[in-house]
């Protein structure tokens, strides 16, 4: 059986001596977020995990939710675990004191939506999307609202789900029929059916609450009309307790392809009491908060499948003995040397691993910037801020989840034939990172937002706010004897190629959008290995500097090093095929002369 432990030590070098974590935590007013406590909560976390969620990821994949005339059961030990989850607290970690969180910033929040989604991704969606809705809630709900809903969503004592798309809309949710008829007392009833409404119903809680996406009748057509409304499965007494079951119903769940532990949902509204949430047709505002959240958190369910298969490919190359190296045997004493002295092996272990640890980095990077967004004193850093965030997002969730996606199958591959068999758990993996490519926008949409809405925003500004820091650390380290010749120059020739690429995509949009959406998916690559070259840069100066001072922990940072050599030399040069593309324009222009296939 597969097994995970989560990489403290990883993360406390990026949140501590790359992020600086603690300085800014000061200054946004995390008072309790201490080096210590930060710690603290990693390693508890990644012990909880590996010990009560982890052992379940197989088991659940196997047995999966079981459906029964609109009741859901989740897989054996799933009730159990959440108990405990409850418990110990893990759901309200960065919830608001206010509603009975913890306060604690959102970039441990990532830290740990990494490590659960390593252990248990189906696990870990219930709690997941129960933060999302809290958010939405917390931003645009009503005092009374929160007051309502929030404690006991902080809690885990119930969860939340989005209900976003139907049966004929996918993605254009301005084709959405679900309709909402207003009532004397200000409440909607709500009737239509949404699918595909992950954690949509369950018996981990004792109530789920539904953020729900319908049409006033009379309102703007298309996406202007949609409003968002709050529907839970028990109705709320005005003092806190449980009412009559609302009308929403389980029609089905889906037979799928991976994540089986996680119940993805028919549900029926059949005339169900709602309430508005934020403004009269403007729920995509309200819900953006939502699924911007989520965006993140599926790019770093792509991370945590690399991690996790990573972990156990890097342990079957040390076990499995097969064949011997060209550079002569290395076991004399065994009949033959173990597979990772063989070097394809040892290229596919090194790819994962220069991924993970760079996408773990440019994920904490954005959760740190996500606590500025909502903490910092200053309004400017606020925004700037908030727009880094808004130009990473749709990179994390594509990037993440496809290369994310291609490490798992590499590391499938590591296992030969016993790769293939459910037993060793490698299938799981891959089967259970496909979706991420999938859903909250598929990664095609991912790009296209990007270089269609993210790349025009305020004439740039949105890229500013990632090129002035990239470009500030190539001036301010070129020189550096340390860094500069290994690190930081293939950093910049990459970056130069980024906005080379940058001004060819704003001149095409501006003449053509359809070539510049064609060519949106190598511009969106390109974007990702100059943000993870960024990272990398950034981990061997801090690695070079702790070895020059004598670190206790040499092997940690010198692997640091070589792990950065290796994305430097090996895969931050693709940006030059990207580029290429982009100016040649012959698969965008291929693309759109395609006309009847």
């Amino acid at each position: 059986m597969p097994s995970y432990t989560a990489p403290i030590k990883d993360f406390q070098f990026v949140l501590h001596d790359v992020l600086q974590m603690e300085k800014l935590s000061n200054q946004l007013g995390f008072t309790d977020a201490s080096r210590d406590v930060i710690d603290a909560v990693l390693e508890e976390g990644g012990k909880f995990m590996s010990a009560v969620t982890a052992p379940l990821n197989q088991s659940g994949d196997q047995e999966g939710c079981h459906w029964d005339n609109g009741v859901v059961t989740t897989p054996k030990g799933f009730k159990e675990a959440y108990q405990q989850y409850c418990e110990a607290g893990w759901g309200g970690l960065t919830a608001e004191e206010k509603y009975g969180g913890q306060g604690l910033p959102h970039v441990l929040g990532i830290a740990m939506a990494e490590i659960q989604s390593a252990a248990n991704m189906a696990f870990a969606m219930y709690p997941g999307l129960t933060h999302g809705a809290y958010e939405a809630l917390l931003r645009h709900g009503s005092e009374e609202q929160k007051d309502m809903y929030l404690p006991n969503m902080a809690s885990g004592k119930w969860t939340g789900t989005m209900n976003l798309t139907e049966p004929h809309c996918g993605t254009d949710l301005g084709l959405m029929r679900t309709k909402a008829e207003p009532q004397a007392d200000g409440s909607y009833l709500i009737s239509g059916t949404k699918i595909f409404i992950s954690a949509g119903e369950h018996d981990l809680a004792e109530n789920i609450i539904h953020l729900v996406l319908a049409k006033i009748p009379g309102g703007p057509e298309g996406i202007k009309g949609v409003s968002l409304f709050v529907v839970p499965k028990f109705l709320v007494n005005p003092d806190g307790s449980l009412g009559a079951r609302n009308g929403v119903s389980c029609g089905s769940i889906e037979h799928k392809m991976g994540i089986h532990a996680n119940s993805t949902c028919v549900l029926n509204y059949d005339s169900a009491k709602g309430w508005l949430v934020g403004q009269m047709h403007k729920g995509m505002q309200a819900m953006f908060v939502m699924m911007n959240a989520a965006r993140l958190g599926v790019g770093v369910q792509g991370l945590s499948q690399a991690e996790v298969a990573y972990q156990n490919a890097l342990t079957y190359a040390n076990d499995r003995l097969q064949g011997r190296s060209i550079t002569g045997t290395k076991v004399p004493d065994k009949p033959a040397d173990p597979i990772i002295v063989h070097p394809d092996i040892r290229r596919m272990l090194m790819t994962m691993k220069a991924f993970t640890e760079g996408s773990r980095a440019l994920a904490l990077w954005t959760g740190i910037e996500l606590d500025v967004a909502a903490k910092h004193p200053d309004a400017e850093r606020r925004q700037e801020a908030d727009d880094l965030v808004a130009f990473l997002t749709p990179m994390v969730k594509a990037y993440m989840t496809d290369y994310g996606y291609q490490c798992a199958t590499m590391a499938q591959q590591v296992y030969g034939g016993h790769g293939y068999i459910q037993e060793w758990g490698m299938e799981q993996f891959v089967r259970d990172a496909r979706i991420a490519m999938i859903y909250e926008g598929a990664n095609g949409i991912q790009a296209l937002d990007l270089v269609g809405r993210k790349l025009p925003t305020g004439i740039g500004r949105l890229a500013r706010r990632f090129f002035h820091p990239v470009s500030t650390f190539i001036e301010d380290n070129m020189m550096d004897a340390a860094i500069g010749k290994d690190y930081v120059m293939p950093l910049a020739k990459a970056f130069a190629r980024l906005q080379t690429a940058t001004a060819v995509i704003s001149e095409r949009g501006m003449k053509n959008p359809d070539e510049a959406g064609a060519a949106s998916w190598d511009y969106l690559n390109l974007f990702a290995l100059v943000a993870l070259g960024f990272m990398w840069a950034k981990m061997a100066k801090v690695a070079k500097v702790k070895l020059a001072e004598g670190a206790d922990d040499k092997d940690f940072y010198e692997t640091k090093l070589v792990t950065a050599r290796f994305f430097m030399d090996r895969m931050l040069p693709d940006t030059s095929a990207q580029l290429a593309k982009i100016q040649a324009g012959a698969e965008s222009t291929m693309m759109l002369k395609a006309a009847n296939f």
